[in-house]
């Protein structure tokens, strides 16, 4: 259900991965012909006012008083023609704009036709929509107008700007007719310009996909490492555990033996005393109960102090009221599990009466120190004891030797800590550790 769960979720977040990144290379494209249709407006309305600023506005004013196709109107019509070869523009051309309605186009830039006499005629009403039209008439600004459908002189978008006198009082307008066609040819040439861009943005889809797959396989397959080492760790401890408990019940069956003994030969006062032994044992059973915050670290110290007392080890524990949250249970258990280990090993080969291990762990400031102490041989100076493979152990039929240390060394490296492992005298080794907290 678990992993159920999960693909629906990687299937739900690739989705709208994809639906995100086509959105945005969408968005791109559009803002790149926005940008460009507002940059070929802007540059126009440039233009005009250039163009309408050096038109003579005494011929233009004489003309308007007398509108035919005389001297001046020839003047007009051959600057602006001038202007719109030099431009590239459809049309430019003069319009009077007198009231709300209409507009009405007086002076067209075009070179004269042969022969046509009645080309572009003067005052011709214009195809501007007429909020454009009320707007310079009330207000004397520029417009830019929507794209006209005019079925005489083609599909455009007229761009107009105020003509002047000398008292900045608006004598007419410039209007500036731009082709769609031409908008679009420009706009494919800026496109096709940016289509590495635009590649880049497909290649960069492509990437984040593959990088977001595999981090996914890399996460699952280190989630699955960890949930093995989980396991193999508690399993370790669980046998551990289990032999502790059948070695438990094997002494049991030998006492009830030794008592059942005792009594059938009449030696009520040796079988009291043995009672009386067996009581201490089981009291001393009893103070393996630990007040500690941590569940895991509470059971694996109970398993540890248990397998110290079937091997006659004299076993004490220092734990802070803590729930060491700076780490996870799973490192905690691996490095106390490891040195403690190590431990009881090197204190079963000294007599009972010797055996002795001090486990702490506390919080010092901001930092973890863990701290190991057990009787036994003292380790030989400048021994490589965290190499892998390295141990000072007998090799065994099946058995790995020469793991616990390097592990535990690798865990520490993770956090950042120090481990050290040294003797203060001939029978006595001190595992060290310290884990600083991250935040």
């Amino acid at each position: 259900m678990k992993n159920r769960n999960i693909k629906i979720i990687m299937a739900i977040s690739i989705i709208l991965l994809l639906f995100f990144t086509t959105a945005n290379v969408a968005s791109s494209y559009m803002k790149v012909k926005k940008t460009v249709e507002e940059s070929i407006i802007n540059q126009s309305l440039t233009i005009g006012k250039s163009i309408a600023n050096s038109i003579d506005m005494s011929i233009y004013k004489r003309f308007l008083r007398n509108p035919e196709k005389n001297n001046d109107y020839w003047t007009i019509r051959n600057y602006l023609s001038d202007a719109k070869n030099k431009t590239g523009a459809l049309y430019i051309y003069t319009i009077k704009i007198d009231n709300p309605n209409v507009a009405r186009a007086m002076v067209v830039g075009q070179p004269a036709m042969e022969g046509q006499d009645n080309d572009f005629p003067i005052g011709e009403i214009c195809l501007i929509p007429q909020k454009f039209v009320r707007e310079a008439y009330y207000h004397n600004t520029s417009f830019v107008t929507d794209i006209v459908e005019d079925s005489k002189y083609g599909t455009y978008l007229t761009v107009g700007v105020p003509i002047t006198d000398e008292d900045d009082i608006v004598v007419g307008y410039l209007g500036i007719d731009l082709s769609t066609s031409s908008l679009d040819n420009i706009k494919k040439d800026v496109i096709k310009n940016n289509l590495l861009l635009f590649i880049f943005n497909g290649v960069l889809i492509i990437i984040t996909i593959t990088s977001f797959f595999l981090i996914q396989r890399w996460y699952q397959k280190e989630l699955a490492k960890e949930v093995d080492d989980t396991e193999d760790t508690y399993q370790t401890e669980i046998k551990a555990l289990i032999t502790s408990v059948s070695s438990l019940r094997h002494d049991f069956t030998n006492h009830i033996q030794v008592l059942h003994g005792f009594l059938q030969l009449g030696e009520t006062e040796q079988a009291k005393q043995y009672a009386e032994a067996l009581s201490k044992e089981v009291q001393t059973l009893e103070s393996i109960k630990l007040d500690v915050d941590h569940p895991g670290l509470t059971i694996l110290l109970q398993t540890k102090k248990l397998a110290a007392q079937n091997n006659q080890i004299d076993m004490s524990f220092t734990v802070s009221q803590s729930t060491f949250e700076h780490m996870k249970t799973i490192d905690l258990i691996k490095i106390l599990s490891n040195l403690i280990d190590n431990a009881i090993d090197a204190t079963t080969i000294l007599p009972e009466e010797k055996r002795k291990i001090t486990v702490n762990c506390t919080v010092d400031f901001k930092k973890y120190v863990f701290q190991i102490i057990n009787t036994g041989p003292a380790l030989s100076p400048n021994v490589p004891v965290f190499e892998q493979g390295y141990s000072t152990k007998q090799e065994e039929k099946g058995k790995v030797h020469g793991q616990g240390l390097f592990i535990v060394k690798s865990i520490v490296e993770k956090y950042g800590g120090q481990i050290a492992l040294y003797s203060i005298n001939e029978l006595e080794t001190v595992a060290y550790v310290e884990i600083p907290f991250k935040f």
